[in-house]
């Protein structure tokens, strides 16, 4: 199934930012937000982080330590040249053998 994770897997996020043709564009600047289920939320910035790496012109990700079960929210901002945004999220079950 699609964005459903185990408690201990690491999370690849992408954001893709491309402008009004379709074509791959880096923002200035590119924001990643992630909302734990517990609610405690983080915000990094590319250039001022080396959690944030960028793969490509436009192309953007994040390994996630996905250490909660539930359901993660992520928002994807770019701002400046290019400047967009998407929010998402992805699932976390909680190990069913009861295993740490």
């Amino acid at each position: 199934m699609a964005n459903i994770y185990d408690v201990g897997d690491l999370v690849r996020v992408t954001g893709t930012f491309t402008n009004a043709a379709g074509v791959a564009q880096d923002p200035t600047t590119v924001t990643f937000k992630y909302a734990k289920p517990s609610g405690t939320q983080t915000s990094i910035v590319y250039g001022t982080s080396i959690l944030v790496v960028k793969s490509g012109t436009g192309v953007y990700y994040v390994d996630v330590n996905a250490d909660e079960a539930g359901t993660w929210l992520y928002l994807w901002k770019g701002t400046g040249t290019g400047q967009s945004a998407d929010e998402s999220s992805f699932i976390v079950q909680a190990n069913r053998i009861g295993w740490t």
